[in-house]
């Protein structure tokens, strides 16, 4: 996931992190401070205790400044299994222009049904992880970290992984709409809250 992350153009660099809930309810994987995404080998990864933070191998490297981030979101979904944090180029830019990102196809709204956005706050601050964490208790799966990045979690690697393709796919999506001058209408609101567009 790592790799394909990077090669989307969803992050530079070191930037952005990954984590997911072990067979232990209180414990998760998160992705060392500074480790690339496209790198990520066992040795990139720390075990940490959901409930209080602490971290659980006697020798492990620091792990992510955004750590914050991950606990809080496990800690209101107890469905959550997997939270990715990266810095999609598109959804960046449609933040700081102030433009909303629209669903545009039946895909978007099956796997990301909605999308939240918080205000900037500094990387690496505990208020990240709340705000993002009250953003997705309500079921939300996509958060926007004003000026930052995204937050996109899911019950498996698998599911958070497409839904970060598809988010930034309907940035871009959105953009070009906007480029042409011709806004996406929305998708009809019954078939968004329908059954089958909750996944």
């Amino acid at each position: 996931m790592g790799r394909t992350v990077v090669e989307a153009g969803l992050v530079v660099g070191s930037g952005g992190n990954l984590s997911a809930r072990g067979p232990d309810a209180d414990e998760c994987w998160a992705t060392a401070a500074g480790t690339w995404l496209d790198r990520l080998d066992r040795g990139s990864f720390v075990r940490i205790r959901i409930s209080d933070g602490a971290t659980l191998d006697r020798v492990a490297p620091s792990p992510t400044s955004e750590l914050a981030l991950h606990l809080a979101t496990y800690r209101a979904r107890p469905d959550v299994n997997a939270v990715v944090h990266l810095h999609p180029q598109t959804v960046l830019l449609l933040d700081a222009i102030g433009e909303p990102i629209r669903l545009a196809t039946t895909d978007h709204a099956f796997y990301l049904r909605r999308v939240a956005t918080i205000p900037f706050v500094p990387p690496g601050r505990p208020e990240v992880g709340t705000l993002a964490a009250e953003a997705c208790a309500d079921g939300t799966n996509c958060v926007i970290l004003s000026r930052h990045g995204c937050s996109v979690v899911a019950d498996s690697i698998d599911l958070a992984h497409k839904r970060a393709l598809y988010l930034e796919e309907a940035a871009r999506l959105t953009y070009r709409a906007l480029a042409l001058g011709r806004p996406l209408a929305p998708l009809p609101t019954d078939w968004l809250i329908a059954p089958g567009a909750t996944a």
